[in-house]
């Protein structure tokens, strides 16, 4: 077997592969199937999380150049300045002087009926505010803290998710193996933050089959990895495509790279018909349309595309809010724990991760990875222990984490806020939630002293979304200014 894949650092972010010698075509089968149909869903986000993403440029936190390993944000060094060992007298905030200040904020009556309240010293763990902090409440987007961290503690920053092409059950079948890749593009000018390519892909498994002298195939598609419905708790909606283990570009129109859409009622179909056009562009006839099937068991891959590494999946998920990668992460979270891929299983293998961090995960569900789900319930306390956990020298692992969240003014769903003479602009970083009637922000922030604090404000029953927004900001703002 001819190996050509390399480690993660040594290849371009868009195409790695695997080939094995052309005499294990031989045989190919296909093995027919129905194709089954999935649909759209999801409901409840708000303007905050729908506003279209920051651009993915090579300098943003969510994106990486090809062929370097994932770098952080540009504002990453204020960040990690402050993750330095501190003792537990540093200079800094008193937490009367911090309470004193949060208190008449969290009153404001635009933030809802319910609220809670955390914040804490990264460096020593020290409480310098806390308000409800152990309630559990519908966090909307910023469960994604907590889905990042569990996948990174489970896989590690350096993971990444294959999607192959393996020989089929019998002569001239090929069937296209999803693996969850939720970078996987279609697209022959990769979108900047995409990892795996349908097109290289294809492109190797053409070699492949014509080094063996086969110029003919059916092709069979296996998004068996993951289970249980792929259906969103909540119905459809524009903000996440059917849940699947083989969906290329999110289940996006080809006009379409961010922000709600509809989007296609059957990814995996589509993605395998997609692929099939690929070949057929490469001088592989593929004879009828890709029916689902089941991959050969023990089946050696001939050929093979990695995602971008969890490390720039986390960093892009945070950044842009991005509930496909999000749930996708879950999935693979339940996976490494070998729970089975589905909802359900998500959400058992994402709690005994964070537990094993040595947080707190009592009253605490993760009904799904993205937020949408208002089933979700955390606490402030939680979050803010994700956050120091992912400052912690001993958990270099959840750095991305730190580096993924939105600045304040400048990226993601954070860059319509606190922007212009706004004191957190810049410095502020942090994980919004918005949903209708709950409106959340979760992050780290260096304060006057130089210490890197965690934040987190979690509320619920506000009438006017946009008011909660700014009364949730003054808060933020103030964690950054008091000294």
């Amino acid at each position: 077997m001819c190996d050509r894949e390399r480690g993660w650092s040594e290849v371009p972010l868009a195409k790695t592969w695997q080939l094995i010698a052309g005499s294990a075509v031989a045989g190919l089968a296909l093995s027919a199937a129905v194709v089954s149909a999935a649909g759209p869903w999801d409901s409840g986000q708000r303007k905050a999380e729908r506003d279209e993403a920051a651009s993915w440029s090579r300098t943003g936190g969510a994106d990486h150049a090809a062929g370097a390993p994932p770098q952080a944000a540009p504002s990453a060094p204020g960040v990690l300045a402050g993750v330095v060992p501190r003792t537990a007298d540093a200079v800094g905030a008193a937490p009367d002087a911090l309470a004193g200040v949060l208190r008449p904020l969290l009153a404001d009556p635009a933030l809802g009926t319910v609220r809670g309240a955390s914040v804490v010293d990264t460096a020593t763990g020290r409480v310098l505010f806390e308000s409800g902090s152990g309630e559990a409440m519908i966090p909307a987007s910023t469960v994604k803290i907590a889905t990042a961290s569990a996948a990174l503690a489970a896989l590690g920053p350096e993971h990444r998710i294959r999607t192959t092409v393996t020989p089929g059950a019998g002569p001239g079948a090929i069937v296209l193996v999803g693996g969850g890749d939720p970078s996987l593009t279609a697209k022959k000018k990769s979108p900047a933050g995409s990892g795996g390519s349908l097109v290289a892909l294809a492109a190797d498994t053409a070699q492949v089959l014509k080094a063996a002298g086969t110029d003919t195939v059916a092709l069979g598609y296996d998004d068996s990895l993951y289970t249980g419905a792929v259906r969103h708790p909540i119905g459809p909606n524009d903000n996440l495509a059917p849940v699947t283990a083989l969906t290329a570009d999110e289940g996006r129109p080809d006009d379409s790279t961010s922000g709600p859409v509809t989007r296609t009622e059957d990814p995996s179909g589509d993605t395998a018909r997609a692929f099939a056009g690929l070949l057929r562009d490469r001088g592989i006839k593929v004879t009828g349309d890709p029916a689902r099937t089941k991959a050969p068991a023990g089946a050696q891959p001939l050929a093979t595309t990695l995602s971008t590494p969890l490390a720039g999946l986390v960093e892009r998920m945070l950044t842009n809010s991005d509930n496909d990668i999000a749930e996708a992460l879950a999935r693979q979270t339940a996976l490494a724990a070998g729970q089975g891929a589905a909802f359900e299983g998500a959400e058992k293998a994402v709690a005994e991760k964070l537990a094993s961090l040595g947080l707190d995960v009592a009253g605490t569900r993760f009904a799904d990875g993205s937020g949408l789900n208002r089933a979700d319930k955390v606490t402030t306390r939680l979050l803010t222990g994700l956050l120091a956990a992912a400052a912690d020298p001993r958990h270099p692992e959840l750095r991305p984490v730190l580096t993924g969240l939105p600045v304040a003014g400048f990226t993601g769903t954070l860059r319509a806020r606190n922007a212009g003479t706004s004191p957190a602009a810049g410095l502020l970083r942090a994980k919004t939630g918005t949903l209708t009637g709950v409106n959340s922000l979760a992050g780290t922030v260096v304060d006057p002293s130089g210490r890197l604090l965690a934040f987190a404000f979690l509320t619920a029953g506000a009438a006017d979304g946009p008011a909660a927004e700014k009364g949730l900001d003054k808060l933020a703002a103030a964690v950054a200014t008091t000294s």
